[in-house]
Formats: C-alpha cells, sequence, structure tokens
C-alpha cells in the first residue's frame, strides 16, 4: 500500500503538469487564432494586388502591340529606301563608269576592274529584275567594251614588255650548268614585276568575269615570237663572233672567268673533235675536191647548235615559270605546248638539215662530213633527259620530235660507218695517187683520224652500230657489250686498211720501195694506235696488237733488206776467187776481183742514189734501218776491201776501189734524206 504522503505529492505534480499544458495549450490556440488573421490580410492584399496587375496588363499590352508594329513599319521603310538606293546605283553605273571604260585600263588597272565589277553586278541585276530594260543593253556594251580593253591591255603590256633574251645572258646562263658556278649570278626576268603582276590580275579577271580564253593564244603567240627571236639572236651572235675576237660571254661571267684560275674555261662540246675534223676534211677535199655545201658546220654552226638546244631547254623552262604564274593551271601544259613549237620546230629542221648535209656528203663518200654528227647527237642524247622533263605534259608529237631527230641522225651515223668501212676496204690502187716516196698513204691518216673521232664520242659510236646490227638503241646494252662493239668495228676498219695497203704496194715496180711504203704505214698506224684509246679498244677483240704490227713491220724491214743482196752478194766469201798469197794473179782472177768491185759500186751508187729520195718519217725506224744496213753492208764490204785493198788486180786501182768503208757508211747515212 502506497503511502499516504508519497500519493498527495504525485497528484501534486500532475496536477501540475496538468495546468502547464493547459496554458500550453491555451498558448496555441492564441497563435493559430493571429495567424489565421494574418493569412487572411495577406490573402486580401494578394487579392488586391493580381486585380490591379490585371488591370496594368489590360492597359499595357495594347500599347506594346502598337509600338511593335510602328518598330516593324519603320524597318520596312528603312529597308525600302536601302533597296530602292541599291537598285537606283545601278541606273547610275553606266553614267558613273563610262569616262573610265573609255579611257582604257593603262595605268590604273585596279580602279578599272572596279569599275568592271560594279558593270558586272548591274547587268546581273538587269538580267534578273529587269530584262528589257534599255539600261541592260547600255551597261553589256559597257561590259565587253571593258573587256575588249582589257584583253587589248594584256596584248599591248606583253607586247612592249617581251624582249628577246641578250645572246651573253643565253650563254651565260648556259655555263651556269658547267663548271664555272654562275648560276647564282645568272638572273633571267623575262618581264618586269609590277606588269607581271597587272598580266596576273587581268589573267585572272578574263578566266573568271570575261568568260574568255582567247587572251591564251595572245599570250603563246607573243611569247613564242620572243622564244623564237632569243634563239636566232644566239645563232646570229654566233655567226659574227665565231671566227673574230668578238665577245660571247657578258664582262661578269668572263672576270669570273678570269678570277678563278682553279676553274677550267668552258669547252664545249667537241670542240677539240671538231679541230681534227676540220683537219680530216681538208685532207679530203684536197683528195675529192672541195665539197658542196655547209664546210663552216665544222665549225661555227654545229657550236651554234649546241648552244642553241641547250639554250632552248634553259630559256623553255623559264617560260614555263612564268606561264605558270599567268595561265590557268589546267590551261599551261597546253598553251605551253604552242608556246614552244616555233622554235622547237625551227631546231628540229635545222637539225635535219645538218642530216641531210652529212647524207650529201655520204653519197659524195666524203666521210668526214658526218663527223659533224657525233658532237651534236652525243649532246643531244645528254639533254634528252632535260628535253623530256621540259616537254613533259606536251602533246605526243612534240614529245617525239627530239627522239625522231635522234634516230634519224643515229641511221645516218651508222650507214656512214658502214659505208666509210666499205671505202676503205675499196680504195682504188691508183699510180698517181700513190706517195713516190713510199711516205704514209693519205688513206691510213685518214682512217686513222676517222678512228681517232670514235674516242671522243664512244657510247655514241656504239650507238649507233647497235642500230645497224640490231635496230635498236645500245641504251640497253651494258658498257662492256658497246665497247665491243666498237672494238669489232675498229678492227674491221684497221684490217680493211691493212689489205688496201698491201694492194697499193704492189703499185710500185720497186719492190724495196713497196716494204718502205708498208712499213711506213704500219709504223704510222702502230704510233697512232699507241699515243691513244685505241689501242685499248683494239686490245679487246684482238690480243696483243702492238706485237702483231711489230711482227708486220720486221716483215717489211726484212723485204726491203733483200733489195741490197746486189750489193752484198758479189762480195760475199763463197763469190771470191780463191789464189795463194804472193803468187801472181791469173787474168782470170783479176778480172774476178774487177768484177766484183764494180758490181758493188755500181749496186751502191744505184740503190744511194734512188733510196735518197725514199722517206721514213720515223727517226726512230729511220736509224734502225740505216744501222742495219751500216752492219750488213759495210761489214761485208770490210772484209772483202781489207782482203783484195792491196792486191795488185789492177792498174787503175782508183776505178774500182772508189770508196772507203767510212765513205760507204756516209752513203748509207744519207738514204732517205732528200736534202743530202
Amino acid at each position: 500500500m502506497i503511502p499516504t504522503e508519497d500519493a498527495s505529492a504525485r497528484k501534486r505534480d500532475i496536477e501540475e503538469k496538468l495546468r502547464q499544458e493547459q496554458e500550453t495549450l491555451l498558448f496555441i490556440r492564441e497563435s493559430l487564432e493571429k495567424s489565421d488573421q494574418l493569412t487572411k490580410n495577406m490573402v486580401s492584399i494578394l487579392s488586391s494586388f493580381e486585380s490591379r496587375l490585371m488591370q496594368l496588363e489590360n492597359s499595357i499590352i495594347p500599347v506594346h502591340k502598337q509600338t511593335e508594329n510602328l518598330q516593324r513599319l519603320q524597318d520596312n521603310v528603312d529597308k525600302t529606301l536601302s533597296c530602292l538606293d541599291h537598285v537606283i546605283s545601278y541606273y547610275h553605273v553606266a553614267k558613273d563608269t563610262e569616262k573610265i571604260i573609255k579611257e582604257g585600263p593603262a595605268g590604273r588597272l585596279e580602279e578599272y576592274l572596279s569599275c568592271m565589277a560594279r558593270i558586272q553586278k548591274a547587268v546581273e541585276y538587269f538580267q534578273d529584275n529587269n530584262p528589257d530594260s534599255p539600261e541592260l543593253n547600255r551597261v553589256k556594251f559597257l561590259f565587253e567594251k571593258g573587256k575588249e580593253s582589257l584583253e587589248s591591255e594584256f596584248r599591248n603590256l606583253l607586247t612592249r614588255n617581251s624582249k628577246a633574251v641578250p645572246s651573253v645572258v643565253i650563254l651565260d646562263l648556259v655555263a651556269g650548268d658547267d663548271e664555272i658556278e654562275t648560276a647564282d649570278e645568272v638572273t633571267l626576268e623575262h618581264l618586269p614585276e609590277n606588269i607581271l603582276q597587272d598580266l596576273i590580275c587581268i589573267s585572272m579577271w578574263l578566266v573568271e568575269y570575261g568568260r574568255n580564253l582567247d587572251f591564251m593564244n595572245v599570250y603563246y603567240q607573243i611569247r613564242s615570237n620572243q622564244l623564237d627571236r632569243s634563239i636566232k639572236g644566239l645563232k646570229e651572235h654566233f655567226r659574227k663572233n665565231s671566227s673574230s675576237s668578238g665577245v660571247l660571254y657578258s664582262p661578269a661571267i668572263q672576270n669570273k672567268r678570269k678570277d678563278t684560275p682553279s676553274k677550267k674555261a668552258i669547252k664545249r662540246p667537241g670542240h677539240d673533235h671538231e679541230l681534227r675534223v676540220k683537219h680530216l676534211s681538208d685532207t679530203l677535199t684536197e683528195k675529192h675536191g672541195p665539197a658542196v655545201g655547209k664546210e663552216d658546220m665544222l665549225d661555227s654552226e654545229i657550236d651554234s647548235y649546241i648552244h642553241c638546244i641547250s639554250a632552248f631547254v634553259k630559256l623553255a623552262q623559264s617560260e614555263y615559270q612564268l606561264l605558270t604564274e599567268i595561265i590557268p593551271e589546267h590551261h599551261q601544259k597546253r598553251t605551253f605546248d604552242s608556246l614552244i613549237q616555233e622554235a622547237l620546230d625551227g631546231l628540229m629542221v635545222e637539225g635535219e638539215s645538218i642530216v641531210s648535209t652529212a647524207r650529201r656528203a655520204i653519197m659524195r663518200h666524203d666521210y668526214s662530213a658526218v663527223l659533224t654528227i657525233f658532237p651534236i647527237l652525243k649532246h643531244l642524247k645528254q639533254m634528252k633527259q632535260e628535253f623530256d622533263q621540259v616537254l613533259q605534259g606536251t602533246a605526243a608529237g612534240t614529245k617525239n620530235k627530239l627522239p625522231v631527230l635522234i634516230t634519224s641522225m643515229e641511221t645516218t651515223g651508222a650507214k656512214a660507218l658502214e659505208e666509210f668501212a666499205d671505202s676503205i676496204k675499196n680504195d682504188p690502187d691508183k699510180e698517181y695517187n700513190m706517195p713516190k716516196d713510199g711516205t704514209v698513204h693519205e688513206l691510213t691518216s685518214n682512217a686513222i683520224l676517222f678512228l681517232q673521232q670514235l674516242l671522243d664520242f664512244q657510247e655514241t659510236a656504239s650507238a649507233m652500230l647497235a642500230s645497224q646490227e640490231t635496230g635498236s638503241s645500245t641504251s640497253t646494252y651494258n658498257s662492256e657489250f658497246s665497247r665491243r662493239l666498237l672494238s669489232n668495228y675498229i678492227c674491221k676498219i684497221l684490217g680493211n686498211l691493212q689489205l688496201n695497203l698491201h694492194s697499193k704496194a704492189k703499185v710500185y715496180e720497186d719492190t724495196a720501195l713497196g716494204a718502205v711504203f708498208l712499213l711506213n704505214n704500219f709504223n704510222y698506224i702502230l704510233k697512232s694506235l699507241e699515243k691513244s684509246e685505241l689501242i685499248q679498244l683494239v686490245a679487246v677483240t684482238q690480243k696483243y696488237p702492238d706485237k702483231t704490227y711489230k711482227g708486220h713491220i720486221e716483215e717489211q724491214l726484212q723485204t726491203y733488206q733483200r733489195s741490197w743482196l746486189k750489193v752484198t752478194t758479189p762480195i760475199t766469201e763463197s763469190n771470191m776467187p780463191t789464189f795463194q798469197p804472193g803468187t801472181k794473179l791469173k787474168d782470170k782472177e783479176r778480172q774476178a776481183i774487177k768484177d766484183r768491185f764494180k758490181a758493188f759500186n755500181d749496186g751502191l751508187e744505184e740503190l744511194c742514189k734512188i733510196q735518197k729520195s725514199w722517206a721514213i718519217p720515223d727517226k726512230e725506224q729511220r736509224d734502225k734501218i740505216r744501222r742495219a744496213q751500216k752492219e750488213n753492208v759495210t761489214g761485208a764490204y770490210r772484209v772483202f776491201w781489207q782482203r783484195y785493198s792491196n792486191v795488185p788486180f789492177t792498174k787503175n786501182t782508183e776505178k774500182y776501189i772508189k770508196y772507203r768503208v767510212e765513205q760507204v757508211e756516209e752513203m748509207i747515212e744519207r738514204l732517205f734524206d732528200t736534202s743530202a
């Protein structure tokens, strides 16, 4: 059972808590009432604000719409006025630009093109919006007039400023690829920079707006004429200066050549070759008479043609660079093809003329003239790669012109080589044409000179020989094959020459003179082979050619020596009369000794008189023969003279013992000496 005090205390606590809760509840109710009142006031305020906003909106929206409409109207008015101004401006284009168009673009190209742009826009406007307007015809007329003026200005600018390149500049340009380092110094400016820029502007306008490509024809015609005049000017330069002390190169290049001793002077292709050809031509002219045609081709014209080929390549390259700046890309190749035709055709015609001259020379059996083809053909082959690069993209007919000329030259050269070999073999044995002194025949010297030319142009000659045998170029063969071809040909020439010389030697009635003739010719051939690379070429086909010719020379030397048997035979031991020393000679013995002395004297005098006029140009061979004869003749005569000079076989000693041994030696020493 709970005590009474605790229960009372607990009751008081509960009552106190209840009172507090009631107070709290009362506070909450009062707060809720205040909140409800505030909410009602807020709702009332918001309702009032909403009502006012609705009233404001109903008032503002119409004003806004009206303002927006007004703004739109204002914009439309502005646009309309702008369009009217723009349209009206088209009607003023003709009036504003007519004076400038009629005066032309000279000196004010930029302003002129600006006017043309306005006229073009006016044309487009009237065509689209008012095709029946008289203004359209007027601006069209101005546009066509302006286009014609631009085309005329293009022609005039190009014509006035396209000048032939000076010959010394071309030569310097060509020399820039040789040993002298002039490439940085030689510049080629076809047109002034301001003129070039005007031409580019006009070209771009005509292509884009003028819809006219006729100016490209104007371009190639004018530049083609300039290129052709440059090449012809170079030819004339060579014609005037090649045979005189005229200036070939510019002062800058000449100073460069003087100031650079470490560099070799520019050596044109085949110059030494042409000097030898000239000598050979002079020799053949003496034989066949003056050749009909262009003998000067041997020097100046060949030199000129070779330089013109190089000049064409350089100038064409420069022309293409210029053309790419002015002519649109897809028209460049066709325009360039047309541009170079005149100059290229001129060079090809001149080349064919050289070939024709060589052919006529071959028909006259003047084979020296065909040697003019060698330096030209060699140069053409060297330049072919550059030619192909320059002509890349041109028509097939243009590309084939150089190969056709090369083939023509190779064919002509091959025919000349073949006929020359036959001419060596079949050269007639004419007595009046034989050297009276047995010296070297002109056929031998001509043949050797001809072969020496092939050394300077081995690849060229090999190509000719290959085309003769197979109908194709040696470019498909290796160098060893080419060298063997040339070696075979040289051996063929030498073989034909040897056979012909043996035949010619028979023309001499005196066998000894024939032997001297062959000895001289074989010795000349051997010396000529040894002095040049010919000996190495011959050795490709024939082993030890020097030994072969030395054998031929020795054989002829022995033949010659047999001519002295008529001198030495009478005084040999086997023909001497026998007698006892101290005994009186019989008449028969005395007569035998007289006959021997007389035979020796007569033979010696006869041979010395005859052979003194014979010639052995080679001192080594001449001394060798003299020594041999001294050994043979004076050796036998010394024995004979010592044995019989003191024998009393005659009272008239001086009649028979006419010469001492020393005198015989002196007489032999004067052999082959016309001045003795």
